[in-house]
């Protein structure tokens, strides 16, 4: 039975580090396109598959921390509840961006975008109200002087991830959202 958890420990520490290094790898040898309809598919490709890759396996270890550490003070119990409802509450996010924003963009439909950005805009706001309740269950991200390496790889991901989710974010509220708004178009 220790085997077979020692196995698993590995292969999710593993999806983990793969989709870090697809993210480093993105971030850093890809600039985001000045084009609207170019920079969608770039943000789609980017951030909403590596959204899709990083959840689910981060969801795993953190129930998977909480249920074999349960009894240390600092475990962040609730996580991998939280983790598993931002899976749900990205994905419905990210289809609304896929199926309706981003095509009208394409087609370069200035006219009646405001309404749907004012979502994805709000939507925004939910997501980091998440990020701040993950920074409070996990203290910021601080692991205790007994964090064993599934409790480690579950924060460096958590890390990777939040950051992503920053930089997504940003991307759409300041780059790309400013450009298709009242005010703007």
């Amino acid at each position: 039975m220790a085997a077979r958890g020692a196995c698993w420990v590995i292969e999710r520490a593993g999806r983990i580090a793969a989709a870090t290094l697809k993210g480093k790898k993105s971030m850093t040898n890809d600039l985001p396109p000045a084009d609207p309809g170019a920079l969608t598919t770039y943000i789609q490709s980017r951030y909403h598959d590596l959204h899709r890759a990083q959840l689910p396996d981060l969801a795993a270890l953190a129930l998977g921390v909480e249920r074999v550490h349960g009894d240390v003070p600092e475990v962040p119990n609730g996580l991998g509840a939280l983790l598993q409802r931002m899976i749900g509450a990205l994905e419905v996010h990210m289809k609304k961006e896929e199926l309706i924003l981003f095509p009208a963009i394409r087609r370069g439909a200035t006219p009646g975008l405001g309404a749907p950005i004012a979502i994805m805009r709000a939507d925004h706001d939910d997501h980091a109200a998440d990020v701040a309740k993950i920074r409070l269950l996990t203290d910021n991200l601080t692991l205790p002087d007994s964090a064993c390496r599934s409790w480690t790889a579950l924060y460096e991901g958590l890390a990777t991830f939040l950051a992503d989710l920053d930089a997504h974010i940003r991307l759409e509220n300041d780059v790309l959202f400013p450009q298709f708004e009242p005010a703007n178009a």
